[in-house]
């Protein structure tokens, strides 16, 4: 069923897009200004694509979009559904698989997240060294889908260090400030309690949110390499003695912007 699925889909893409680019990029909550600028570009949006779900938070336009970035070819997923909106987790990693499917071989995720890492500022990048996933559940629970990848994919390398090597490089060369630093995933939609963000802490979390580490799973499953950036957006509950709502959330990655563009940008540019 899930391979009909990925081969209506790409038939789908086929019609709207005369290639498919090496690199396709999964943005965050307010990160979607990075599309305005791009040359050349096919905007689909995905209601419009078989099988996809459109996004119903704020903040995720819904479009799969084709452009040239530096001169080079990328696809961007300008948004993405969560578990926590009621989508199983076969629909929520579905256009991850379907990246894979059409061709693509790098996968960028990038999200917006509340830094439990005292040394963290709101509007700060993070590089994603790891994850933890603390959502209780696995987008490949069930039956393997053998066509995809084998049954117990290893995850010592879920985050490729050659992507994470070009980003790093990325961020010197544009100057900006790249901190390094594992993620925590949960479930969502309320935000994490105190007590909870001290149990992040005492894992070894340094950000937390709820995306990515789903979509990392079944990317690095399916054989695509996997790079993650995180924008702290917060600091989670408990660090500092304040209120966390989604629209200062997005204010933050709206402050953030300049740094996080000129660092994606000279990503593809080097990769």
């Amino acid at each position: 069923m899930l391979e009909k699925k990925l081969k209506e889909a790409s038939r789908y893409i086929d019609t709207k897009l005369s290639e498919i680019p090496d690199t396709v990029i999964v943005l965050g909550s307010g990160l979607g200004r990075i599309t305005e600028n791009l040359a050349e570009k096919v905007s689909i949006p995905f209601d419009e694509i078989p099988h996809f779900n459109s996004p119903s938070v704020e903040g995720h336009s819904g479009n799969l979009i084709y452009g040239l970035m530096n001169k080079k070819p990328v696809l961007i997923l300008s948004g993405r559904i969560h578990a926590y909106e009621g989508h199983p987790l076969d629909d929520v990693v579905f256009p991850v698989r379907l990246m894979k499917y059409i061709g693509v071989k790098n996968l960028l995720l990038t999200n917006a997240s509340g830094g439990v890492n005292k040394r963290f500022s709101p509007g700060e990048l993070c590089l994603i060294t790891d994850q933890v996933n603390l959502t209780g559940t696995n987008p490949l629970l069930g039956r393997n889908h053998d066509f995809l990848g084998k049954r117990f994919p290893d995850m010592s390398k879920l985050y490729s260090p050659e992507l994470r090597g070009v980003m790093l490089s990325a961020a010197e060369e544009s100057s900006v400030k790249l901190h390094k630093g594992i993620y925590a995933g949960v479930l969502g939609p309320s935000y994490e309690t105190p007590a909870e963000v001290r149990m992040i802490k005492t894992l070894g979390g340094d950000l937390v949110g709820m995306s990515t580490v789903f979509e990392a799973i079944a990317a690095h499953h399916a054989g695509l390499n996997v790079c993650g950036v995180s924008c702290v957006t917060n600091m989670a509950s408990g660090i500092l003695d304040e209120e966390l709502a989604h629209e200062d959330i997005k204010e933050k990655a709206d402050l953030a912007f300049q740094s996080f563009s000129s660092l994606i940008h000279k990503f593809i540019e080097k990769l």
